[in-house]
């Protein structure tokens, strides 16, 4: 990894224009490591954008991220610079309409936590034992000499926190790094706070009708059981992206089942799938059979057709 990071301080020392690519529906991990990047890129003076295709708007939740001034519209990305940056996007797919802007870059650094990433950047900074993206961008950061202030540990700790289910799911080290990104003086509660726990009143009858759709196919996964609910564009209009992400968090608590998973309904016949599990089955392998990846224990693919279709195609999958 050493070697690694050296070839990518050297892509971003030499860039002087450079657009660093979030994945669609981002969360924390990919816009707070793209944040923390661009930032550091800037304060270089390279003349930098961030940027996701889809939503129009970054999630509410994530609206105090220091660096946001940087965000920039879809549209308005520039088509030809010399360095495209992705951040937490385990294949071109995941960065939608903006993955063109790939091709007409003289390089294409790929930073990411995903053990199904395709490798598909000129240098590829693939760390699959972090916890989150913004940990491989520390370590990165670490390498590149860069001190680590308040605006860019708050980037950090954002996808740190999130990613690790509120250090839920950790692994050695996990705990220090949270330590020195708070020590930094950002406060940990209240970033936690406004990332995780913070929604309107409208998402209580939403969480409702969804949570009455769940069904439990105690037979599915050899046996372990498979829990799921539908959220239908019916019950999400008004909803922002957090709300509807969350309700797998909820879902995943099932005790009779060891995959959990989220049909949320987009335009016509595409539905997008979240998974979950516990500890014995690799959603991640299954996602990537469906078109998908991620995570050992947090997954998702993109399918479409009925409801019906799509909800046996997974059940099919697993087994």
């Amino acid at each position: 990894m050493d070697e690694l990071f050296a070839s990518a301080i050297s892509l971003l020392e030499t860039a002087q224009s450079a657009t660093v690519l979030c994945h669609v529906q981002p969360d924390a991990d990919t816009i707070g490591s793209g944040l923390a990047i661009a930032t550091v890129l800037a304060r270089r003076g390279v003349q930098v954008q961030v940027a996701f295709a889809s939503p129009r708007e970054l999630p509410e939740s994530m609206n105090e991220l220091p660096g946001r001034d940087l965000l920039t519209a879809p549209e308005d990305v520039r088509s030809r610079v010399d360095l495209v940056v992705t951040v937490d996007a385990g294949s071109r797919g995941r960065l939608g309409a903006l993955a063109d802007r790939i091709d007409t870059a003289d390089a294409c650094l790929v930073i990411d936590h995903h053990r199904s990433n395709t490798r598909f950047g000129t240098l590829n900074v693939v760390d699959d034992g972090a916890e989150s993206t913004t940990a491989v961008i520390t370590r990165l950061l670490d390498a590149w000499n860069v001190a680590i202030d308040a605006d860019l540990a708050h980037c950090l700790f954002a996808g740190l926190v999130t990613d690790t289910g509120s250090f839920r799911w950790v692994r050695p080290g996990s705990h220090l790094l949270a330590e020195r990104l708070l020590a930094t003086g950002i406060d940990g509660a209240a970033i936690a706070r406004k990332l995780l726990d913070n929604h309107p009143f409208g998402w209580l009858p939403m969480l409702g009708s969804v949570l009455g759709s769940a069904a439990l196919v105690q037979d599915a996964v050899g046996g372990l059981g498979l829990v799921y609910a539908v959220i239908l564009r019916e019950n999400s209009e008004g909803m922002r992206s957090e709300e509807i992400e969350s309700v797998i968090d909820i879902v995943r608590t099932t005790s009779e089942a060891e995959v959990a998973a989220v049909f949320k309904q987009q335009s016509g016949d595409e539905w997008t799938v979240s998974l979950r599990s516990k500890t014995a089955v690799d959603v991640s392998t299954v996602a990537a059979t469906l078109g998908g990846g991620g995570h050992r224990n947090a997954a998702g693919f993109t399918a479409h057709g009925t409801k019906a279709d799509v909800i046996d195609s997974l059940v099919d999958a697993l087994g």
